[in-house]
Formats: structure tokens, C-alpha cells, sequence
């Protein structure tokens, strides 16, 4: 049982991807970070004699700290933060007892070296969701650029930028699967919650509605929120609410009904 100032993994699993989520630091050795190069999804890697320079950016913020085995480093990096006056956990077995407890870790070598991500302006279903999955489980500093479709690939160069749904680059779609499968795919991130609800996403953004009931419900409100917000940018932090919300339901609510009053004659 995790002590006092740690966390399990199945605890740290059901916050991930949630906006309880807390900050997660990867304080690995360099030489174990590169002879295992994978993170649990959301963290950062920060070297351990680091730690200190974080402290700005996660006040009033609850962190774990995650090194090989869940002992000296984070223990020591976690109290640095406590010491900070930041709730800092230890994450209990550290990445080995991530990987043990068959949870998914991120490639770090496809993490982007800056946290800006650019697509095509006036997004709808896909450029929704990548942002939310982006936030959620890949980096959550990510920001986003919205511009016209053409200039896409230029902006991406010119500002250091990762492309995203547009034709000819990594992060897009591939045969019938869309942009959140790509995403999916590439950072490993593939659990029953978030295979369910890309099956959502897949069939609303393909206009595919026989593969799920809930798509004509997620596009009906995509249309609706692209109608209602001109600045784009406010469109995907209304949009982060509803995946918040369709990520609960297919995680812990997918097989719930309702019907009210009950026992109606057909």
C-alpha cells in the first residue's frame, strides 16, 4: 500500500486525463530516461536538480513526482515541492510499476520539442478533440494556433509549430481513421476509454453514424458550438467541457441508460 506521500498507479491512472488531473514530473536520471524513453502520459521530464525551477509555474497546483522506482529521486523531489508549499506525491513503483501494472506510456523521442500545435482555422469535430487529447494526455502546455488551411504547413515551419489535421503531415488522417486515431497510434495512448470514445470522434468527423449512436449527438452539438463562437479559441475551451464529459461517460458511464418514468407501455 502507497505510503502516505505516494500514489498508486491505478489512483494516478483515473485522474489522468481529467481536469483533477495533477502535474506530473518525471525526474528520471538522464541514463534511465534514455535507456527507458517512454513517460506516463501528461508529464514532463525534468532532471531531479531541477525541480526547484518549476516551482513558479505550479503554485497553487497539486504535482507528482515520478522517477524508475518511486524512491530516492521522488522522494527527495517531492519534498523540495512540499517544502515549496506544493502538494507533491510520489508516484508508488515509479515508471516500472507503470509499465507493471500494464498502463500506457508515451515514446518521449515523438514528444515536440515546443508545447505550439497549428491547424486550419474554424475547427468542428477532429479539432476539437486532438486539443483535448493533446491537453489532456500529451502535454498540458500545449497552445494552440487556428489559420487559414493554406498557410498551415508555412506557420508550422516558420513558428516552430506541430501540423495537425492537414493533408501531408505525421498528425492526420490515415485511410478511414481520423486525426485523434493518428494521435492515438503515434504517443501509444490506446485504453478502453479512449478506443470508445475515437469511435465516437471517427464516426461524427466521417460522417460514418452507423458505427456509433452517439456520433449524430456529437456532431449536432459541434455544429452548434461552431455557430455560437466566432474566435476559435473560445470554441475549443467550451469544447474541452463536452470532452471532459464524453470521456467520463465512456470510461465510467458508457453502459448506463435512461428512461424516465420507468415502465412506460411500448
Amino acid at each position: 500500500m502507497p505510503g502516505p506521500n505516494a500514489i498508486s498507479a491505478a489512483q494516478l491512472a483515473r485522474l489522468i486525463g481529467t481536469p483533477d488531473s495533477p502535474a506530473l514530473i518525471d525526474v528520471r536520471l538522464p541514463q534511465d530516461h534514455a535507456e527507458d524513453p517512454y513517460q506516463v502520459p501528461g508529464s514532463i521530464w525534468t532532471p531531479h536538480d531541477l525541480i526547484e525551477t518549476l516551482i513558479p509555474a505550479l503554485q497553487g497546483r497539486r504535482a507528482v513526482v515520478i522517477c524508475k522506482k518511486g524512491r530516492k529521486l521522488s522522494e527527495g523531489a517531492a519534498a523540495l515541492l512540499r517544502q515549496a508549499g506544493i502538494p507533491a506525491e510520489v508516484l508508488d513503483g515509479g515508471t516500472v510499476g507503470w509499465r507493471e501494472a500494464g498502463l500506457p506510456l508515451m515514446p518521449a523521442a515523438l514528444l515536440p520539442a515546443t508545447a505550439l500545435w497549428v491547424t486550419r482555422h474554424r475547427p468542428k469535430i477532429d479539432r476539437i478533440a486532438c486539443p483535448w487529447l493533446i491537453r489532456r494526455f500529451i502535454n498540458p502546455a500545449a497552445r494552440f494556433l487556428f489559420v487559414a488551411p493554406a498557410e498551415v504547413r508555412d506557420v508550422a515551419t516558420l513558428f516552430n509549430a506541430t501540423p495537425f489535421d492537414v493533408e501531408g503531415v505525421t498528425y492526420t488522417h490515415r485511410g478511414e481513421n481520423c486525426t485523434f486515431d493518428t494521435l492515438l497510434d503515434d504517443f501509444a495512448l490506446h485504453t478502453p476509454a479512449l478506443d470508445r470514445l475515437a469511435l465516437v470522434v471517427r464516426a461524427a468527423d466521417t460522417d460514418r453514424h452507423h458505427l456509433s449512436p452517439q456520433a449524430a449527438g456529437l456532431l449536432a452539438i459541434s455544429v452548434g458550438l461552431s455557430r455560437q463562437f466566432r474566435d476559435d479559441l473560445e470554441q475549443v475551451a467550451v469544447g474541452n467541457t463536452i470532452y471532459d464529459a464524453l470521456y467520463r461517460w465512456a470510461r465510467d458511464g458508457f453502459d448506463e441508460g435512461h428512461d424516465w418514468p420507468a415502465g412506460r407501455a411500448p
